[in-house]
């Protein structure tokens, strides 16, 4: 009985928490699990995106492309938070990791959408849709609102026209790795493709190129085949006649050398310049 008795203002307490807790999260976005206090250089306006100062564990700046390996979490209100640890000193950012926020987006990288993972972007603190291998705050868990387009310098100082916005994002730091697209070009293939190329190639000329290749790889086995059958009874028809045999070895060997020679420019255009 005393069990049960000590047991139940806990879990009353636990209930109210939960009860509290979901009701709020369903109407503020900007509810964390949990927020902590990191240093700053400077003033980073809440919902901005921010990374590890390089070399250091407690102290933040906002996000660039440049610095997105040290991707931390976003800027929040303390007053949004459930449980927030705060450092000594005036000048400082809560920073939250965890929980559904609303993020400062642009369409620097395409329109974001549900869904999409988010990261880092050339502007400083504001967030991009991730199309490549790259850290990511969070998955987008709605549509971007509070459009409107301005101009910002980006990390190069530079002025650049975007499209801003906020979206709420789950927050979840973590590597984002892009699916290769479906493609009738088997991986291994197309990898070669884009070494030559320097690029990525499309499927067409990588089919071009192989088809190229193809015949080219049939004609030289055929000369090839030809040249030691016609080499062999030569011989055996004739001993006398090796130094004929040789210079036909020589001649159909540089032949052979010439149409791979043909084959590799050939191949080579094509990939590069279709």
């Amino acid at each position: 009985m005393t069990k049960q008795k000590t047991a139940r203002p806990l879990y009353l307490a636990t209930l109210l928490v939960i009860v509290v807790s979901f009701f709020w999260g369903a109407t503020v976005y900007g509810l964390t699990t949990i927020s902590e206090s990191y240093a700053s250089d400077t003033q980073i306006p809440v919902g901005s995106l921010v990374s590890l100062v390089k070399n250091t564990s407690d102290q933040v700046q906002a996000s660039l492309s440049s610095n997105v390996d040290n991707l931390l979490g976003v800027v929040v209100n303390p007053n949004n938070s459930l449980l927030s640890v705060t450092i000594a000193g005036s000048s400082h950012t809560e920073v939250a990791t965890s929980g559904t926020l609303d993020l400062l987006v642009s369409d620097v990288n395409g329109t974001v959408a549900q869904g999409d993972h988010i990261t880092a972007s050339p502007l400083a603190g504001v967030g991009m849709k991730a199309n490549g291998n790259v850290r990511v705050v969070g998955i987008a868990q709605g549509g971007v609102t509070g459009v409107h387009e301005t101009t910002i310098k980006d990390d190069n100082g530079n002025d650049q026209k975007v499209t801003l916005g906020q979206i709420p994002v789950l927050i979840n730091v973590a590597y984002f790795f892009k699916e290769p697209d479906k493609s009738i070009i088997p991986a291994a293939l197309q990898n070669i493709a884009n070494s030559l190329a320097g690029k990525t190639v499309q499927p067409l000329p990588v089919i071009i190129s192989g088809g190229i290749f193809l015949i080219t790889m049939i004609v030289v086995m055929s000369i090839v085949f030809s040249m030691i059958r016609s080499s062999i009874i030569s011989v055996g028809r004739n001993p006398m006649s090796q130094s004929a045999v040789y210079r036909d070895v020589i001649q159909l060997s540089a032949l052979v050398l010439g149409i791979l020679a043909v084959a590799t420019i050939a191949i080579y255009m094509v990939l590069t310049r279709m």
